[in-house]
């Protein structure tokens, strides 16, 4: 896993200096080398963190004088040697034993339907000498992130939003469209959008190729189908498929040069993973969990959970407990390493604890994306009664209605109900047969991208740590939308994954309370954060700024406790989090 870059120019050369100050942002997804290459209208930049090969020869950015190709490359394709393999019956040389190479070869050989054929998370670039196309593709499921900016007669692109305005010429105001979609739709903002107009990111599942002149195609590769017109199988029959494909969903994900390890949080979807880890004999297996000081009646960790697993499967494990004030003094680092700002209170929980990883490990499973795939949110359930529909979507899931939004926000900056229109339209899409199906297609496909994802890759890889989710492989997504909603979201939601769960760990672990990644400081803001966030909204720049009514910022603050979302959410942190974001990248 590592961090790209580049700049591509329709006419004239491109700028070395904005590459290389791009890179710059970059430095701690890829600590392990870096390299520049630049070929008039275009200029590639990597950070490389070694993963798989970790000689030089598969140092990018790679060019294969050869096929006359050269990439950049952030993710991981778990099944390259598979590949490599067939690549080779085709003719192909390889001079590297890494899984780039891999993409360049199945690119030359295949085009654009070599997306299909790769089992993993990536964002690329690839230019081709000859014609000058610049071709780029991102994952099914969004994993690895993809930004770009258009310039005069041309375009940049990065792994980060920050690397983008390290290099200048971004439009930084802000986007009416992304704003009401982070205030309202829980941080979430979809693709193409970002939180400010100049930058935009590629979809999941799309590539964009563009020729010499500048011109653009772009397409979705792939979408998942949630319509069930396969014939009918038991609940037995789901229980086993779901339980195989998730044990070669965990199986590819093992695939590295390196040892990889498991965040432990204890619950069903990492106990899981670790579970089937130590089953496909890696018995010396480190896994990691995090905790933090209680607050407001709410517990801060869940280490005696953790612990019991560790103690089941023998594993190596390493917790760490994070006090308030070493919580308060990583906020910086936290928000600094956000691409876009992220409101979900565990985002620091995940930067502290892949900061204690990244110190012994360079690869690590997680269980996110679980919830969305196989149905465990509480507001599941209303969506399957009869009648069910977008308002109750928006009821359950969204932070404020479009009428709060407009006593929230400065008059200019708020108009249509864009969330709302959202996911309506995206309600109305082929290939989900009910509300329940529609809302779990979008969880899956747009708010899992767009938050837990997100979120995890930032903070893993501000430590220079791979983070891998088994739960996103593509193929048991597929499985799992075609499981009838009643098995996913029945026994208290994800009903087949607990069943299956039982044939491999501990039934306690599996019918214990449903917990999650508590971090109580940021949701009940008291004390030292309660001041820590005034001065941020009082500063000058949050006032000339003027994206708050200041009279609402002033209510947040006379009690903050009050101010809760329906999924548990402090509003002051997500509005004081927007104004932090920005100030921290210098807008």
């Amino acid at each position: 896993m590592c961090g790209i870059t580049g700049e591509i120019r329709f006419n004239g050369a491109a700028d070395i200096a904005a590459v290389t100050r791009m890179m710059s942002v970059l430095g701690t997804r890829g600590p392990d080398g870096g390299g520049l290459v630049s070929y008039n209208k275009i200029s590639f930049g990597h950070r490389r963190l070694k993963v798989i090969d970790l000689s030089d020869c598969a140092a990018q950015p790679m060019f294969d004088p050869e096929l006359g190709l050269c990439i950049v490359f952030n993710g991981c394709i778990y099944d390259h040697l598979e590949l490599r393999r067939e690549l080779e019956g085709e003719g192909y040389r390889f001079f590297s034993k890494g899984d780039t190479e891999v993409i360049l070869k199945a690119w030359h050989c295949w085009g654009p339907d070599c997306l299909q054929r790769f089992h993993g998370m990536f964002a690329f670039v690839i230019w081709e000498r000859e014609s000058g196309r610049v071709f780029a593709a991102r994952d099914r499921l969004g994993i690895k992130p993809l930004y770009y900016a258009e310039i005069d007669d041309g375009l940049r692109f990065a792994s980060t939003l920050p690397a983008l305005l390290q290099a200048g010429g971004v439009d930084t105001s802000i986007d009416p469209v992304a704003l009401h979609h982070y205030m309202s739709f829980h941080s979430v903002v979809p693709a193409p959008h970002t939180i400010l107009r100049g930058v935009r990111k590629l979809p999941p599942a799309t590539w964009l190729c563009i020729d010499a002149e500048g011109n653009r195609r772009q397409e979705t590769w792939w979408r998942v189908n949630y319509e069930h017109d396969e014939p009918e199988r038991s609940f037995e029959e789901w229980i086993e498929l779901v339980l195989d494909g998730l044990r070669t969903a965990v199986r590819r994900r093992l695939v590295a040069d390196v040892d990889v390890g498991v965040f432990l949080s204890g619950g069903l979807d990492s106990s899981l993973v670790t579970a089937l880890i130590h089953e496909a004999g890696h018995e010396a297996l480190q896994t990691f969990s995090v905790g933090f000081e209680s607050a407001g009646g709410e517990r801060g960790d869940e280490f005696h959970y953790s612990d019991a697993v560790s103690n089941h499967y023998h594993t190596h494990h390493h917790r760490f407990f994070i006090g308030s004030d070493e919580l308060l003094e990583a906020l910086p680092g936290c928000v600094g390493a956000m691409s876009e700002p992220m409101v979900s209170h565990d985002a620091v929980g995940f930067f502290l604890l892949s900061r204690e990883v990244s110190r012994h490990l360079r690869v690590v499973q997680s269980g996110q994306g679980a919830d969305e795939v196989f149905g465990g949110y509480h507001w599941y359930p209303s969506l399957m009664e009869e009648g069910a529909g977008v308002a109750d979507y928006r009821r359950l899931f969204f932070d404020r209605t479009h009428e709060e939004m407009q006593r929230v926000l400065m008059p200019e900056l708020v108009s249509e109900d864009y969330s709302s229109e959202f996911v309506e339209n995206h309600f109305r899409l082929p290939g989900a047969d009910s509300t329940i199906d529609r809302a779990l297609r979008l969880d899956t496909t747009v708010m899992l991208v767009d938050d837990p994802v997100k979120r995890v890759d930032n903070m893993t890889m501000a430590w220079g740590l791979e983070a891998r989710v088994p739960f996103l492989d593509h193929e048991l997504v597929e499985l799992a939308a075609r499981v009838p909603a009643g098995f996913k979201v029945g026994g208290g939601g994800k009903h087949v994954l607990k069943e299956a769960a039982r044939k491999v760990i501990p039934h306690d672990v599996i019918d214990r309370p449903k917990g999650y990644f508590p971090v109580p400081a940021l949701k009940y803001i008291r004390g030292p954060y309660r001041d820590f966030l005034q001065d941020i909204m009082n500063s000058r720049a949050a006032r000339e700024r003027g994206i708050f009514r200041r009279e609402y910022v002033d209510e947040l603050f006379q009690d903050p406790d009050r101010h809760i979302t329906p999924l548990g959410g402090s509003k002051l942190w997500q509005v004081a989090l927007l104004e932090y974001w920005l100030q921290a990248n210098g807008l």
